[in-house]
């Protein structure tokens, strides 16, 4: 009976510790020097107590910092394309200035979005133009990443008509092109903890984290029905102009940072944006334009294989979050193929 009496009390007191443990969970900090948060280790809330998201619909922690106070916050891993450092729709931007404004450049054509000494990330928007129209409507079909010495490619795959039980997401890396089992929370990292992606949903979502330098959540979606009787669109019968809702998130641009999005993260960036007026439209399609989604060859491009940032460059402001302390993935549910 005694060791009856014992054995409850020892599994009570597992309990307890245990439940103490999920209420206290995941602690996060800042990596940036510049960051009021930097290697200041706080509690992630009760309300999302993980880094990692357990389900589609929940939330994760995340560290704010650039706010001078050190609290953790929630967020969804999904694309919020409210907030700053969000591309959506036709497309719509909102700059590190927290400003709303409209790039629209050229159905087939690619731009630089961000341009920085570390970092290049090009667009390649497709579109139409209808009888009658001074200038195409485009949307953004997949990004190009250079950094270091390496390249990373996400792209929406042409469809005829949308089906949400099809995955059009496709991934390559250094030229080999990534399958990623379908399913919430498949995770891919690069044998050298270059770069790690994560499936947000079963199909058409991702999280790609390029350790303290940016993390983008991305997300496939068609030009619906809806949209293209409000705008006009005239979206053919034989393409849904699958298209990514992306939002960016960067740790320590450097001052000097171009790019159609990434100059209004400038700290003395003046937004020509009009206020008030209902589409601000943002220049610089023949600063920006590269011959390819992986070229760095517009005339406002700063990146370099070799280019290292400086402490004093980077910027006092920080946007996004980060925390490297997790493990190694071990690569589940992923294969390569050229």
């Amino acid at each position: 009976m005694e060791i009856l009496r014992s054995n409850a009390m020892f599994l009570i007191l597992l309990l307890f510790a245990a439940s103490i443990a999920g209420i206290q969970g995941d602690t996060i900090t800042c990596y940036s020097r510049n960051s009021p948060c930097f290697l200041e280790w706080v509690n992630c809330p009760s309300e999302c107590p993980s880094k990692s998201a357990t389900s589609t619909k929940s939330k994760v922690c995340y560290l704010d910092c650039n706010k001078k106070k050190c609290q953790a916050e929630c967020k969804s891993k999904k694309p919020n394309c409210g907030t700053p450092g969000a591309a959506c729709l036709d497309p719509r931007f909102i700059g590190g200035d927290g400003i709303v404004f409209y790039f629209h450049g050229k159905k087939n054509e690619h731009f630089s979005l961000v341009s920085d000494t570390n970092l290049q990330i090009n667009a390649r928007f497709i579109g139409l133009r209808p009888a009658g129209r001074s200038r195409d409507y485009t949307w953004i079909q997949a990004l190009g990443l250079l950094f270091d010495s390496h390249t990373f490619s996400v792209e929406a795959t042409k469809a005829t008509t949308w089906g949400a039980d099809v995955d059009l997401l496709k991934l390559s890396y250094d030229g080999m092109e990534l399958e990623i089992h379908e399913g919430y929370s498949s995770v891919w990292q690069s044998t050298d903890n270059a770069i790690r992606v994560e499936r947000t949903s079963n199909k058409n979502s991702a999280l790609i984290t390029i350790p303290e330098v940016a993390e983008i959540s991305v997300n496939v979606v068609p030009v619906t029905k809806e949209d293209d009787r409000i705008h006009n669109y005239q979206i053919p019968s034989d393409d849904c102009f699958a298209h990514l809702e992306v939002q960016f998130r960067f740790f320590g641009l450097s001052s000097k940072v171009e790019g159609v999005l990434g100059k209004t993260y400038q700290p003395d960036f003046v937004n020509p944006a009009k206020p008030g007026v209902a589409m601000p439209v943002m220049g610089g399609e023949d600063k920006y334009r590269t011959t390819s989604l992986l070229s760095t060859d517009c005339k406002g491009c700063m990146f370099s294989s070799a280019g290292l940032l400086n402490a004093e460059d980077s910027l006092v402001m920080n946007y996004g979050s980060l925390d490297c302390t997790g493990g190694s993935s071990s690569g589940n549910g992923i294969v390569c193929r050229k």
